[in-house]
């Protein structure tokens, strides 16, 4: 749904900072992987962007990056750090509450005590467990009950926290992403399309079978994570395009060391699956753009009495001159991290993750390597790594 009475975009840029940060080139978009508590390293990177005085014009988000980005695109650019505190810091208190083990760690793996609390007894701001699920794995129990907890207390916490009004005003825009349960087909939820409720993003990170498929339409879907974890093709693919500077906020490695243990090779495995093959989507992407640059320099060199000609428009129309700056940050591996690092919400795990995020991201900012980058103009997505 477009908002004719929003600002324009520069416009927007002007009232929303704070303080002079680096200059933009375009529009300014944010891009979240999903990955439970690992998420909060993707809230440090926007306090970041907020105490620099950026505002993102699109956020795009999976899972949890799709609740992270509802917390910002749903809210004046002045709550958003607030709304993200309070949500990451209901998240700290619902993992140190009393659980059935008390300080008992059959584990012997560190964070064994409050993993064993969060799979018992869930996360009461979060999702607690599905009393339905008790009847066991083959009872059938509806699409929207089959899964080992509710989500229900996320709902509430969301219409508690995210101002849907507002969102659906898309002065902000948000894009989610969920799978759709019957055709197994991803989709794009788009506030510039349609008006975007709790139920998207809440079906954006329905990961089954912990948590159960959400109807949106009649039809039910899944957590988009389970198709494509890494949703920056949203913005590669977008039209019109435009010139644009992409925060890729990554929270799984892609690459890793050799697994030596039943339980390391578990943790791989997540990273592996969850990391989405997003530097394969970005070489896709890069390629296609160079061609677009590469068409639209031939057309120049048409005779100017042939440009009219509405076979020769037709093909160079499948040319631009967009620009893409891909910044990436990638959330660091925390000391005793395991393959429950998604369930990790203690206070220790959610703070090292979120001050690595906000450490990052001050230095990529700081350093804005897309300002001057010296980059072959026929390049139509340049990509910034860390120093």
């Amino acid at each position: 749904m477009k908002n004719a009475a929003a600002k324009p975009l520069e416009a927007r840029r002007a009232t929303a900072r704070a303080a002079p940060g680096p200059a933009v080139p375009g529009q300014m978009v944010l891009v979240l992987q999903g990955g439970g508590a690992l998420g909060a390293y993707q809230a440090g990177v926007y306090q970041a962007l907020h105490e620099a005085g950026i505002e993102p014009d699109w956020v795009i988000g999976t899972s949890i990056g799709a609740i992270n980005a509802s917390l910002i695109a749903g809210n004046l650019p002045e709550r958003r750090l607030q709304r993200l505190n309070h949500f990451w810091e209901a998240m700290e208190r619902g993992s140190t509450a009393s659980g059935p083990f008390g300080a008992f760690d059959p584990l012997g793996v560190g964070r064994g005590v409050a993993t064993l609390n969060t799979v018992m007894r869930g996360i009461p701001d979060f999702f607690t467990p599905n009393l339905h699920a008790w009847r066991g794995p083959l009872a059938t129990l509806g699409v929207e009950r089959a899964a080992y907890y509710s989500t229900g207390p996320l709902r509430e916490t969301l219409t508690s926290l995210v101002d849907f009004d507002y969102l659906r005003q898309c002065r902000t825009r948000m894009t989610v992403g969920a799978v759709n349960v019957l055709s197994g087909r991803m989709r794009y939820f788009d506030t510039r399309h349609e008006a975007l409720t709790v139920e998207h993003v809440m079906a954006s990170g329905a990961l089954p079978p912990a948590f159960a498929a959400i109807r949106i339409e009649g039809q039910p879907y899944w957590d988009g994570g389970i198709y494509s974890n890494t949703p920056i093709e949203a913005v590669l693919d977008d039209k019109p395009r435009r010139d644009a500077l992409i925060f890729a906020v990554n929270v799984w490695h892609q690459t890793g060391p050799e697994p030596e243990s039943i339980w390391q090779v578990m943790g791989r495995q997540k990273d592996i699956q969850y990391a989405s093959r997003a530097d394969s989507h970005i070489a896709r992407q890069k390629q296609i753009h160079r061609l677009r640059h590469v068409i639209r320099e031939l057309a120049k060199e048409v005779p100017a009495a042939r440009r009219g000609a509405t076979k020769v428009k037709e093909l160079a129309a499948w040319g631009c001159g967009t620009t893409m700056h891909v910044a990436h940050l990638l959330a660091p591996r925390i000391e005793g991290e395991d393959h429950t690092k998604d369930i990790d919400f203690t206070p220790e795990g959610v703070r090292a993750r979120r001050e690595a995020g906000l450490a990052d991201a001050r230095r990529m900012l700081q350093r804005a390597p897309w300002v001057d980058s010296g980059a072959d103009p026929i390049e139509g997505i340049i990509e910034h790594h860390p120093a």
